[in-house]
């Protein structure tokens, strides 16, 4: 035989010993227990074939990866994180928790190479949680559960969960898991993603994890808290957050600044939507009436809110037809829902006048149609001056009763004992509506009067008035 030929066998020898080699050595760079990233390269009915990087592909089965509607979210060219569970020859088992793969066997291998196994807790125990994990018990304090503060253990109970094992003794008749150290771990991955990618301005989803007096903790995401202050919470004025917000509640947020370096996050809720102040001529128009709510007093007015965001100033001089008003909270306290009438809306500067009385309606309005000049009123005695009485007519509505009127009454001196509340008759005789005026006077016979009057004596001249004329009459009649 040809020595070339023989060098030539010589050489395919040692290549294929060469390449035997090397694939074992790149078997030999996946261990039980390992974590890897690998890509999808076929998708079958029941496996899915992941690229290991080595000579052999991992096989994870498809029902690990269904989501909760029982679909398949990754497709082929997708990477998964998944862990080796076990190699035999010429396959690579994977899965996402120790549990795909099934098997006591590897519970003590999942413990020595930390892999996750998937547990259910099946009930609360002193101390934790009694957690099923392939037909065995196992034990998590309740501590272990969770990355916060369990405050109703009975609402884990029933729900399935990844776990480490920490602890494996006695063949597996105490076995000890963890779910809280999986969980720091997704978090601390999290948050560097989180970090990676996000900046001022993007707008987030979160939930609201803690609320204080100043402001609400919210998770953006596992491990990422951002505070939003109370002043940023909402477009209108609130005095504590609990006001509008609960523990667990969604909320949209914007990020206003972010340090990646002491992971602090400050956000604003309010900014999120656009200010009300944009649209508020599309809600309000002078001349409109509403409603709102008191926010806040000041000695000069009231500032009421009559939409999210939208604060109108009611000016003392605005509150009531029916007194003069000298402070707004002789009127009106915090948290009251007044009627007001828009006067006027400044979307430039953010203001609006706004008005109680006008809401109200004025009593002064058609005044000539409810009184007539020469007729008698009864009214109220609301202040006696040296000069007359203000008679309160109704609600919003005084006359003078000069006392040069008063005087001249036949009964001036039974007037004047009258005191102030007291009801008396008066004859209206001039009215001035623009200057909000009503003179009065007293019927020339003084009877009118004294019929009002809560203390009626019979008049000293001996007349009984059309009642008395009446009872004579019917006395005259039975004799």
């Amino acid at each position: 035989m040809p020595d070339d030929v023989f060098e030539s066998d010589t050489n395919n020898e040692e290549n294929f010993a060469d390449l035997f080699e090397s694939y074992m050595t790149e078997q030999n760079d996946i261990q039980v227990g390992d974590k890897i990233k690998g890509e999808i390269i076929a998708v079958g009915d029941k496996n899915i074939f992941i690229n290991t990087g080595t000579k052999t592909d991992g096989v994870v089965e498809k029902n690990e990866l269904l989501n909760e509607k029982k679909e398949l979210e990754c497709k082929t060219g997708d990477v998964l994180d998944l862990y080796v569970v076990s190699i035999s020859d010429g396959e690579i088992r994977l899965s996402k928790s120790i549990s795909g793969a099934g098997g006591d066997r590897l519970l003590y291998d999942a413990y020595k190479n930390r892999i996750p196994v998937e547990g259910r807790v099946t009930e609360t125990c002193k101390g934790g949680f009694r957690i099923s994990i392939m037909k065995k018990t196992a034990f998590c304090p309740i501590s272990q559960i969770d990355t916060r503060y369990v405050e109703n253990q009975d609402e884990y109970v029933g729900a399935s969960f990844d776990f480490l094992i920490s602890k494996f003794e006695e063949r597996g008749r105490n076995i000890v898991v963890s779910r809280r150290e999986l969980l720091k771990q997704e978090q601390e991955a999290a948050k560097k993603e989180f970090f990676k990618s996000a900046k001022a301005e993007d707008i987030v989803d979160a939930t609201v994890n803690t609320i204080k007096p100043y402001g609400v903790f919210v998770e953006i995401v596992p491990g990422v808290e951002g505070l939003i202050h109370i002043s940023e919470l909402s477009w209108s004025r609130i005095g504590h957050p609990d006001e509008i917000l609960k523990i667990n509640d969604p909320i949209r947020a914007k990020i206003l600044d972010i340090n990646p370096e002491t992971f602090k996050i400050s956000m604003s809720a309010k900014q999120a939507t656009s200010s009300p102040w944009e649209t508020v001529h599309q809600q309000f128009k002078t001349g409109d009436k509403t409603d709102g709510k008191v926010t806040r007093c000041a000695d000069f007015g009231a500032f009421v809110e009559i939409a999210p965001g939208i604060e109108g100033l009611v000016h003392v001089s605005e509150m009531s037809y029916l007194k003069r008003v000298h402070r707004a909270e002789d009127i009106v306290s915090p948290g009251d829902v007044v009627a007001v009438t828009i006067k006027e809306v400044d979307s430039i500067n953010k203001r609006i006048s706004l008005s109680m009385k006008d809401a109200e309606g004025d009593p002064w309005i058609n005044i000539d149609k409810k009184y007539s000049i020469g007729k008698i009123y009864s009214g109220r005695i609301e202040k006696k001056e040296s000069f007359g009485y203000f008679i309160n007519l109704e609600p919003g509505i005084v006359g003078l009763l000069p006392k040069s009127k008063i005087n001249s009454a036949p009964n001036a001196s039974e007037i004047e004992k009258q005191k102030i509340d007291d009801i008396i008759a008066v004859k209206v005789e001039e009215i001035h509506t623009t200057n909000r005026k009503i003179t009065l006077g007293i019927e020339g016979s003084g009877d009118d009067w004294k019929k009002f009057a809560p203390e009626h004596k019979p008049p000293s001249s001996g007349t009984l008035g059309d009642l008395g004329e009446k009872l004579q009459s019917a006395l005259k009649s039975k004799k």
